[in-house]
């Protein structure tokens, strides 16, 4: 007998053995189905954060999509104008990264393998240790010093395109 996750199988037992592996394949099915959709989810994630001088839309893999400025720019030093946007898109990384953990916890679950090793690798692409409030993208909170530019983010590696276009456009909103 062979022992599975505590259950016996006989092998011996042609319609026991073939019971258990239809059993398996379905949930290895089940396992591919729910991936499929979190990583469809994670494809089509946009995030936008605004501040008062700029609003700033970035695409699944946290690069800047859209930048729009707002009558604010011109009342301020081009210095200050670049540093918001900078943290703005900032922010919008850090939320993205909140929403990727969210979409991995709500589809795979927090205790999934594939989803840790998915969560770990939009973390470490996204340098997490960078400012994810939710509040203005302006927050002082950012360990660079005033009057210098702040550091750059690393990218996110690009996820590959599929050949099969189910596109969906879904827009978060922070």
């Amino acid at each position: 007998m062979i022992f599975l996750k505590s259950s016996a199988v006989d092998i011996l037992d042609p319609a026991a053995a073939h019971e258990h592996l239809a059993a398996w394949k379905d949930r290895i099915d089940q396992v591919a189905a729910t991936t499929a959709a979190m990583s469809a989810r994670l494809q089509e994630l946009r995030i936008t954060a605004r501040d008062r001088m700029a609003e700033v839309t970035v695409d699944s893999a946290g690069k800047l999509v859209e930048l729009r400025l707002t009558e604010e720019i011109h009342r301020a030093a081009p210095d200050v104008v670049a540093r918001t946007i900078m943290a703005t898109l900032r922010t919008a990384q850090g939320q993205l990264a909140s929403r990727t953990s969210e979409i991995i916890n709500g589809t795979v679950g927090p205790n999934s393998a594939t989803g840790q090793a998915i969560e770990a690798t939009y973390s470490a692409a996204a340098g997490q240790g960078g400012p994810t409030s939710h509040g203005s993208a302006t927050d002082q909170s950012h360990p660079s010093a005033p009057g210098r530019p702040p550091a750059v983010q690393p990218r996110r590696p690009r996820p590959p395109d599929d050949d099969d276009d189910y596109s969906v456009s879904v827009t978060e909103e922070g």
